[in-house]
């Protein structure tokens, strides 16, 4: 089966406005998600979907593939499943773009977990470290059930607790690369709107739920880091920073 990556990249970001042209370490945070892409699937099957020309010159002078998407996309999902009419493929992996140290291996392994389970949506965990707040909203903790099911996801800390003798000894993240075949992303747009709870928790993956699309949550390395917000810059540039200090020569 093909299996392409599509990276959603929207300029004008509520929080962060031109997030995807923001440069890490003198380079687009956009070009480091779509070069590790490549070194997951090719540098051919993947594409960079986006509103805006600016962002679509820079990808376009690094070869990368783009396809032009409306400026009036719901979620990145819903880019995303703009972007697949126009692009073959068996399986459509979205891949964040303001995740620049993505594992490439992580995109791989949820390749293929979709090959063997089509009928469901798959999408990344890792456990949240030591030196992150679980009570951050810009984190979106997961609760599975024994099978990595997904029940529900939370800007808030779940799963709750009544006794603090059974809390959560630690908690779940999201990694934001998800799965999909083109049915699954056609019956989203066509929801037509974002799902009730979908709009409170601004997590677009309940919009499944309301579906009764099931979603399989794949454990993925803890490298996980997004950049939500401009403060976010200066410490994903040092990650990337003693990555490349420590890549192999």
């Amino acid at each position: 089966m093909k299996s392409v990556v599509v990276i959603p990249a929207r300029f004008k970001s509520s929080r962060f406005p031109g997030k995807p042209l923001v440069p890490l370490l003198g380079k687009p945070m956009v070009l480091w998600v779509a070069e590790l892409s490549a070194q997951a699937v090719g540098k051919a099957n993947v594409y960079i979907a986006t509103e805006d020309e600016r962002i679509a010159d820079v990808v376009t002078e690094a070869g990368f593939n783009v396809v032009m998407t409306s400026a009036g996309a719901l979620t990145g999902t819903d880019r995303l499943a703009e972007a697949a009419k126009q692009i073959d493929a068996d399986i459509y992996i979205n891949v964040q773009g303001d995740e620049p140290v993505i594992d490439p291996l992580d995109i791989q392994r949820i390749i293929k977990v979709k090959e063997q389970h089509m009928q469901a949506v798959i999408n990344g965990f890792c456990w949240i470290g030591e030196d992150e707040d679980p009570t951050s909203v810009n984190i979106p903790k997961v609760v599975t059930n024994e099978k990595n099911d997904l029940m529900y996801m939370s800007r808030l800390a779940v799963p709750g607790f009544k006794d603090s003798a059974v809390a959560p000894l630690r908690y779940k993240k999201q990694v934001c690369i998800y799965a999909f075949t083109a049915q699954q992303l056609g019956a989203y747009v066509d929801f037509g709107r974002k799902g009730e709870v979908e709009r409170s928790e601004d997590i677009e993956i309940l919009r499944f739920l309301e579906l009764s699309v099931p979603v399989k949550m794949v454990e993925t390395s803890g490298g996980s880091l997004a950049v939500d917000v401009p403060e976010d810059v200066a410490i994903v540039e040092a990650v990337l920073k003693k990555g490349l200090i420590n890549a192999p020569q």
